[in-house]
């Protein structure tokens, strides 16, 4: 189960194209909103194994 604080990961949908790494903000039933760590928010509903949780965000990211 996905939680406000983790840290989660979304692979590229195109060749090239890179992984989006993020912080969930919000969860509202099945859907999420995510900080990405380059600045932008986005609401998903994400699909079974679309999304992997990296960390539940108590640790600090490296600097």
């Amino acid at each position: 189960m996905t939680k406000r604080g983790d840290r989660v990961e979304i692979p590229g949908r195109k060749v090239g194209q890179g992984r989006r790494v993020g912080t969930v903000e919000d969860v509202r039933g099945s859907m999420l909103t995510v900080r990405w760590d380059s600045g932008e928010r986005t609401t998903l509903s994400p699909s079974a194994g679309s999304l992997t949780v990296l960390g539940d965000g108590t640790r600090q990211r490296p600097t």
